[in-house]
Formats: C-alpha cells, structure tokens, sequence
C-alpha cells in the first residue's frame, strides 16, 4: 500500500459475510474495526445481532460495540459524533479504520457528514402519543401517505423512526429524504466496498443464523435483558428477533413463530438494504461467495477503479 491511509467501509445486507472480511482487511492493513450496526452498540445484545465474540476478533481492536445500556436511545447522530472521533485519532495514529455494517442510516451520515434537522418536543411528542395508541403499522401507513419513499426503507416495526420521519416531514414539509445529504465524495476518502449474495443463498443463511441464535441461547438473552430494563428501550426492544422474543414471552405466538417472524423481518430488512445501498455510485461490489474477496479489495484500494454497478 501506498500514499494516504484512506478508511475501507465494508458494507451490505446482513449475513453476507462482511465480519470476517473486517477482520482480514484489520490485519492486513494495520488497521482497527469500527462498527456501523446500531443494535451491536448495546450491551448485552450479542446472540441477536451476531455480534462477533471477543474470542474471534482475533485481537483486532473494535470501536462502537458494547456502548449504550439497552434503556438508552440510540441515535444516527450521536453515533456519527463518536464514530467520527474514532475514525479520525485512527488516522492520526496511522491506523487503518475499518468501517464495518450494514446499518443504512448510519453509513450515510457517517460518510457524508449527515446534519440532522432540529427536532420539536410537541410535535414528537404528538407522534408517540399516536404510536403507543395506534400501533408502529397505523403510523407507518400514515407515513406511507405522506412520505411513501421514506415508508419503503422504514420498517412497520421501526416506531422510533416512523416518528422521526413523520416529525422531519412535519417541521420542513418536505419528505424525509430531502434531508439527507447529497451523494458526493465519501467523507475521509473513504473507499466503500458491499458484499452480497445470490438471494436464495443469502435466504439459507439467513434462515440458518436464526436458527443457530433461538438454538444458542437468543430467548434467555432476551429473559436477562427484561431484567435490565429491555422493555423500556425505545430502540433496543423493537431490534428484529428481540421485539419477536418480546412478544412470544407476552403469550402472543409460540417460540416457532418467533423463530419464523425473525427471520421474515430480517429478510425484508435486506431487501430494504439492498435497495438503499444499490442507488449509491461510489459503492464497489463485490460476491461474498467469490475466492479471493481480499484480494479483491486490495486491488480497489491500490488503483482508481470505479465501482461496478449492477
């Protein structure tokens, strides 16, 4: 490698692969990860979000995980502060920052310098009223009528940010995505690579980790973080798989249905990934099953080479 130590953003749908190429990338380049997945930030919140045990990190330094109790908020905006401070003392060590996650929101205000607009107290306020009395799918399709665009990459289960979006829209009467920041040149130079997969081998895996999390212990997870206060998190309860174990443990459906609502809501959730991460021109492409993915990346960060849209 020559020239300026540039940040690599290791991107796409959820289990493509994108930890295990994070970490070859770390040890090749000096580097240290940086997650940019909301619900890994949260203490206590591993089998549900297969997060990476220590034990496999192989020594490899990671930033933004295990940050925030699950009572606490978690926010685009705080996270791209501390996000930032990371990215930036690493480049002044002369370490590679290795931006690894599929978090949509999050990836685009970290690398664009995503400025939030100023929320109301009254206004928001007005909306949860509505969400804890309506419901997250009456609001969505409120937001459906509003704001369609914003309703398709917002899940009906994601009430936070229904909220925000119907907020946004109130306050500047313009759609939710008016302000987001127009795609320019990453923030920090930064070369964004995405894996991906055929659909029906991304399915299988999918299908298999949520087998392996409800195997592994996810439902006593879910047990001990009630017991930390689970149910009052405004984002940390309604994560996929954990607002499915709620609901189970509320006597709503049996531990099969959860399995299978799990793993309904996490494939809708990578459609929504691929979608947004598919309209941005800076992205390399890459096949998670493909030999050589290393290599790969290597040869993009040692040339000019445009991304490959497909």
């Amino acid at each position: 490698m020559s020239g300026p130590i540039r940040p690599i953003a290791v991107i796409g749908p959820t289990a493509s692969g994108k930890s295990e190429l994070a970490l070859d990338l770390a040890e090749r380049l000096g580097g240290e990860i940086i997650n940019i997945d909301a619900m890994q930030q949260y203490r206590g919140m591993d089998i549900g979000t297969a997060k990476l045990p220590v034990d496999q990190r192989r020594g490899i330094v990671h930033h933004r995980l295990d940050v925030l109790d699950v009572t606490e908020t978690a926010t685009v905006a705080a996270y791209k502060r501390a996000a930032a401070g990371d990215v930036e003392r690493l480049l002044a060590a002369g370490r590679t920052p290795v931006i690894v996650g599929g978090s949509m929101m999050y990836i685009q205000g970290l690398l664009d310098d995503w400025e939030f607009p100023a929320t109301d107290p009254q206004v928001r306020a007005r909306y949860e009223e509505q969400l804890a009395r309506l419901g997250t799918r009456a609001l969505h399709a409120r937001l459906a009528e509003v704001d369609p665009a914003a309703a398709q990459t917002i899940l009906d289960t994601d009430g936070r940010r229904i909220v925000r979006a119907l907020e946004v829209v109130e306050l500047t009467g313009r759609p939710f995505a008016a302000s987001a920041p127009v795609i320019g040149d990453p923030r920090w130079d930064t070369v964004i690579v995405a894996l991906d997969r055929e659909t029906a081998a991304l399915d299988e895996r999918i299908a298999a980790r949520t087998a392996s999390m409800f195997a592994d212990g996810f439902v006593e997870e879910v047990v001990t973080l009630c017991d930390r206060g689970l149910r009052t998190g405004r984002t940390a309860a309604q994560a996929i798989g954990y607002a499915q174990i709620l609901a189970h443990l509320d006597g709503e459906y049996d531990l099969d249905t959860a399995q299978e609502l799990t793993f309904i809501g996490t494939r809708r959730y990578v459609r929504r990934q691929r979608s947004w991460f598919r309209r941005d021109p800076r992205v390399h492409w890459l096949d998670a099953a493909a030999p050589g993915l290393l290599d790969a990346v290597l040869r993009i960060l040692d040339s000019d080479e445009r991304p490959n849209r497909r």
